[in-house]
């Protein structure tokens, strides 16, 4: 059948003579082309080209429905590349996996510790503080890690593995503010001087430089001389080391914003009438959204290796336990020369983990944003 508008054949003229049939044109050959053509690629080959079955190729015009058909299978196909690259990456696997595991021991260890963290019993009922003498148990044995008690424990009876996975969601939680409070600092002084420039950009970098040349850890003690005895808890601690976090994050976000303020997507949201804080927070910060994910991956193992700093010096909450203040414990009692590694070694040795989890994750999240960086 004839694509063209003339005549079809057999069809009478004004004249009553019969009208030949006509040839082919051109146009038609092309167009039946077009058609065989399209009839070869499979119907997500025709999404991808832009192709309408049975239609001439100037008059191809892609219809609502299959535009966003076209655009729902487009979006389907990137996740699925961006979730096959996640599961590929053998080092964001791993440490997701070892994070795992101690968010969940943090989360759930409390309720399923086999002990108290003070006043555990023995097995006999007889509560082992009262077995013991002012620095380690009467008997060297009952302190060891066994059946009962796996990490071992303290000289003063206290369950190790009871006493650290009470421990880790205080730490957890010290991390998470902490990150959160420099996250918001950082980000609001990087984006305000990358976007706006000229004096408020040289007066946010001299009180950047400023602030990064304080000594957080002689900040810290005097503060605590000064402050009020309730102010040692885990929220005094978490907005401190936000506060004194936050200064490599504004300088990173301020050179990331002056970068893409002169691409032409922030052009034309400026043509279309749009003000600055909202191109910065619909148009600029989503294009930041993968560096801006790995910045809090950063602050946040940062920020729990630091409160875990503070605790070991003391300098900690006075009202809870965390894995610092555990080897802090450890070595006011001379847990290391009387050898009980198996008091300081767990918390030292959980610390480590997470901390290593979490920049080995920062490393495979950045290979998977980053298409350069991809495993094959």
């Amino acid at each position: 059948m004839s694509v063209g508008t003339g005549p079809s054949p057999g069809a009478k003229g004004t004249d009553d003579t019969e009208l030949a049939p006509s040839a082919p044109s051109t146009d038609d050959a092309g167009n039946a082309q077009q058609v065989g053509a399209t009839a070869a690629h499979s119907p997500n080959e025709l999404l991808d080209e832009g192709v309408s079955v049975g239609r001439p190729a100037a008059a191809a015009a892609v219809s609502p429905s299959l535009a966003a058909g076209a655009s729902v299978i487009m979006a389907g196909r990137k996740r699925g590349e961006f979730l096959h690259y996640i599961v590929r990456n053998r080092k964001l696997m791993f440490g997701l996996s070892v994070e795992l595991v101690f968010v969940l021991a943090a989360i759930f260890g409390p309720l399923v510790a086999p002990y108290t963290s003070a006043g555990d019993s023995s097995p006999a009922g007889v509560p082992l503080k009262d077995q013991c003498t002012a620095f380690f148990c009467a008997s060297g044995l009952t302190s060891h890690p066994s059946v009962h008690h796996l990490l071992g424990m303290t000289y003063f009876g206290g369950d190790v593995l009871s006493i650290m996975l009470g421990s880790l969601r205080e730490t957890y939680m010290v991390g998470f503010l902490g990150a959160l409070v420099a996250g918001v600092i950082g980000l609001t002084l990087g984006f305000s001087a990358g976007w706006r420039g000229g004096w408020l950009d040289e007066v946010l970098q001299l009180f950047t430089n400023i602030w990064i040349t304080m000594p957080a850890l002689v900040l810290l003690i005097v503060v605590l001389a000064f402050a009020p005895p309730g102010w040692r808890n885990v929220w005094f601690e978490g907005l401190f080391i936000g506060a004194t976090s936050w200064p490599w994050v504004a300088r990173a976000v301020r050179a990331q914003t002056f970068a893409l303020r002169e691409r032409d997507f922030v052009d034309l949201a400026r043509l279309s009438g749009k003000r600055g804080p909202s191109i910065v927070i619909k148009d600029i910060a989503p294009n930041m959204a993968s560096y801006l994910f790995l910045v809090f991956v950063l602050l946040f193992a940062g920020a729990m290796l630091i409160s875990v700093s503070y605790d070991f010096l003391g300098l900690g909450p006075a009202n809870v336990v965390s894995l610092g203040d555990m080897m802090n414990s450890a070595m006011i009692w001379s847990a290391l020369n009387f050898k009980a590694w198996w008091w300081f070694i767990p918390p030292g040795a959980a610390m480590t983990l997470i901390v290593a989890s979490l920049y080995i994750s920062n490393i495979g999240l950045d290979e998977v944003f980053n298409p350069k960086l991809r495993e094959s």
